[in-house]
């Protein structure tokens, strides 16, 4: 079985969504292929679609807000968008890529490919069956003019709400959010600690910004910096932000319990290693943490879809959040002082968040691929 998996250069959650798909079919002795299909059309755009995005969600997120409400607004299962028509565009050389190597199946991990996919399907220049998959906690807009084999949502209490949308239900597969291996096995702390060099006493804080450096890190380390105790320490993980990583080096060269990264990709490891997670509530990221059971505190979203992640991790009492800093911090350090608070929180994301995503999903393109080739 070969399988092609598209993603989109918008953020690194639904990449590494793609590459924990990938991860799975390649441990069952398939192989499968993960493609930014904007490359598709040059890394001229793929760099404008991604770098537009990271500008407009780092730099305006107010803007985008509204750029998000407007989406709701428009959005239909009765008349295409504008977003869909821009996608269209994406469908020649998506084709010329598809006539040059032979998949059985595709899995997308991002709107716009669905969107493309949609066009060559209507247009009968399609053949392999099409699976998408979901990367935030709620329908977000333009999925209904989708029409894909199979989408994989990430809980079954958000079924309705896709059905509301005008997604199928028979369609709708409530597996979860696919995740890498590393991630759906706890690793032990002081194995972790000890190969991310970091003190087997102490009560860690993590705080990651995401992949863009979203939020004001800078101030929310200044404040939690000025509560910490003596035997506690922290890391920030600053993404691709280069910028970010400079301010926070510069600043806060002078502490001994701090530590400041740039992109890493042992996420996992700083994850086993540390007692509470501090982050904005990006799908993947806030998936990785809770399969994991690390404690999380959630701080400031990027308005739209990671309001509707915050709003379903604190209902389901997988996270806390705060709209402040001091809020934020305060509940951190009660996540540390309290074990039966954080009993109850990793509890729940053991009891909510499913760990098995990546297999459920490679099982059911198996099962495509079978009935294709019968």
């Amino acid at each position: 079985m070969n399988i092609l998996i598209l993603s989109c250069n918008t953020g690194e959650g639904h990449n590494y969504a793609g590459k924990a798909l990938k991860e799975c079919i390649v441990s069952h002795g398939d192989t499968a292929e993960l493609v930014d299909i904007m490359l598709l059309a040059g890394k001229r755009i793929s760099r404008l679609v991604g770098g537009s995005y990271v500008g407009i969600v780092t730099h305006a997120p107010g803007f985008f807000q509204l750029l998000y409400k407007a989406g709701t607004l428009v959005s239909s299962k009765k008349r295409k968008s504008p977003v869909y028509y821009a996608n269209t565009l994406l469908a020649e050389p998506l084709k010329k890529y598809l006539n040059a190597h032979s998949y059985d199946a595709i899995v997308t991990v991002h709107l716009f490919a669905a969107e493309t996919l949609t066009y060559m399907k209507q247009k009968g220049i399609l053949r392999p069956k099409v699976i998408a998959v979901e990367t935030d906690y709620t329908c977000i807009p333009f999925w209904e003019e989708t029409n894909c084999d199979a989408y994989i949502i990430p809980h079954p209490s958000l079924a309705q709400e896709f059905e509301e949308k005008g997604l199928p239900a028979s369609k709708l597969k409530p597996y979860g959010i696919p995740v890498r291996k590393s991630f759906s096995e706890k690793g032990k702390k002081s194995y972790a600690r000890q190969i991310c060099r970091i003190p087997e006493a102490a009560h860690v804080y993590l705080i990651m910004s995401g992949s863009m450096g979203f939020g004001k890190i800078p101030f929310f380390v200044a404040e939690l910096l000025k509560t910490l105790s003596p035997d506690e320490y922290i890391i920030v993980i600053c993404g691709n932000n280069k910028r970010l990583r400079k301010i926070l080096q510069k600043s806060f060269h002078n502490y001994d319990n701090i530590r400041i990264l740039g992109y890493t990709e042992h996420i996992s490891a700083y994850m086993d290693a540390s007692d509470v997670l501090f982050t904005k509530p990006g799908g993947l990221t806030s998936t990785e943490a809770a399969v994991k059971e690390i404690p999380i505190v959630h701080t400031r979203p990027i308005p739209g879809c990671e309001t509707k992640n915050l709003d379903f991790f604190t209902t389901h009492g997988l996270s806390l959040t705060s709209r402040k800093f001091y809020g934020q911090i305060r509940a951190g350090q009660n996540l540390i002082r309290d074990e039966e608070l954080k009993k109850s929180m990793c509890a729940a994301q053991k009891r909510v968040i499913p760990k098995d995503a990546a297999e459920k999903t490679y099982q059911l393109l198996r099962s495509f691929t079978e009935a294709a080739g019968e």
